[in-house]
């Protein structure tokens, strides 16, 4: 794995987080162990960077997301394959799915984890025995859901990615115990620090609960995210990093069009087309993608550099 991509040990690198949660997490994760340094953030409509971000745009590394570029260096779990063809761009991508060959036919063996827990193996990072600091790690990308719902496949992707603490991390998730915490510690703590923002259709075995999530516009939220970070620095022992201020804004466009419709055309041909940013197959039925409209498909490439 750091044979195919050196950068994932390199240090000092600058990055560019999903605007949500599970981008925070990773970027405190990077920062406090690579000391990457925090430039910005995507959240598939907008890109939020600084001017060192834009600089720096040939290495930047786009943490939790998958972007097309030939430049952009990227990690993230997201399905991209229909039917085993990668675009090109997407060489640069450490993304499980695609190193697991995973197509949009296969969602019931697709990567179970969030983006935080395929780092914490890749560095064979261990976490605080500390019920809380669990709870943290868990949530990002609702894994301790997909735990219990999915029990063959996290089964199948433990084996995948072996000499792991597994037992370690995903002690007790599947009981009432364990849901109990997450409804009368984590979430009241997440709703007292306005780091909600919505729920998933997800909910769990035992305590029927929805699972929470946490998107964020970085224009007002930055209390929020700063009170989250310190919170995973409190909890996980990682130092903060910095958050970014003096940001640019790059708005793209959003869409959605029936999967259908890419398997016709072709996915090549679309991304030309359409000089797609980044793309993810959310559903075994549905394309979303980003387009900046921009000639060079990179946002980055236009003026502001």
């Amino acid at each position: 794995m750091f044979s195919q991509f050196p950068w994932l040990r390199e240090k000092n690198l600058s990055m560019i987080i999903s605007a949500d949660y599970d981008g925070l997490i990773c970027a405190s994760l990077l920062h406090h162990h690579l000391n990457w340094q925090l430039e910005g953030y995507y959240d598939l409509n907008t890109i939020w960077i600084t001017e060192k971000g834009i600089q720096e745009k040939q290495n930047l590394i786009w943490v939790d997301l998958n972007i097309l570029p030939k430049q952009g260096k990227a990690i993230g779990g997201h399905i991209v394959s229909i039917s085993g063809d990668i675009p090109l761009g997407f060489q640069s991508s450490c993304n499980p799915n695609i190193l697991a060959e995973i197509t949009a036919g296969e969602f019931q063996r697709k990567f179970p984890f969030s983006t935080l827990i395929y780092l914490l193996w890749l560095h064979n990072i261990e976490i605080n025995n500390d019920i809380l600091a669990r709870l943290l790690v868990l949530h990002s990308d609702a894994t301790w859901l997909k735990y219990q719902q999915y029990p063959e496949n996290t089964k199948y992707w433990e084996k995948l990615l072996p000499d792991y603490n597994w037992n370690g991390l995903f002690n007790r998730v599947n009981t009432k115990g364990f849901e109990r915490r997450i409804d009368e510690d984590l979430y009241p703590l997440f709703q007292s620090m306005q780091a909600v923002s919505g729920k998933s259709k997800l909910r769990s075995k035992h305590l029927n609960i929805c699972s929470k999530q946490f998107q964020f516009n970085p224009d007002w939220d930055e209390d929020v995210i700063l009170t989250l970070i310190n919170l995973f620095g409190d909890k996980l022992g990682w130092t903060p990093p910095s958050i970014p201020s003096t940001l640019k804004s790059i708005n793209g466009n959003r869409k959605k069009v029936p999967l259908a419709l890419i398997k016709e055309i072709g996915i090549s041909q679309f991304i030309k087309a359409n000089r797609v940013f980044s793309y993810a197959i959310p559903s075994p039925r549905i394309f979303n993608f980003t387009s900046f409209g921009t000639v060079n498909k990179s946002p980055l490439e236009k003026k502001h550099g």
